[in-house]
């Protein structure tokens, strides 16, 4: 499966237009991780558990949009994009979404 963020595939050519596919995950932060989040705020520096949290989130929400996408005949997801909303107290969705298409 070809994944890209620009609007084709560079040397192929779209046969097919499968339509949006999507994928997300809504996911929590853990309490050791917001303890450590807070004592990081006071000396700086990047808060770790946070940035592993949102790359395993993100390419998860990846994974069930590619997986949509193969559902429908598709070898290919163009002009992908994420997206992150929060939807509740210390809880956040990470959406990731793409047009379906075949190329060749």
């Amino acid at each position: 499966m070809i994944i890209t963020n620009i609007e084709t595939v560079p040397g192929k050519q779209i046969v097919e237009h499968y339509g949006l596919v999507q994928g997300s995950t809504i996911r929590a932060k853990h309490l050791g991780t917001d303890l450590g989040a807070s004592l990081k705020n006071l000396v700086g520096g990047e808060l770790k558990g946070y940035t592993d949290l949102l790359q395993e989130s993100r390419r998860e929400a990846l994974a069930r949009a590619q997986a949509q996408a193969t559902e429908l005949g598709a070898n290919a997801v163009i002009n992908i994009r994420f997206a992150t909303s929060s939807v509740a107290q210390g809880a956040s969705e990470i959406l990731c979404y793409g047009t379906a298409v075949r190329v060749e």
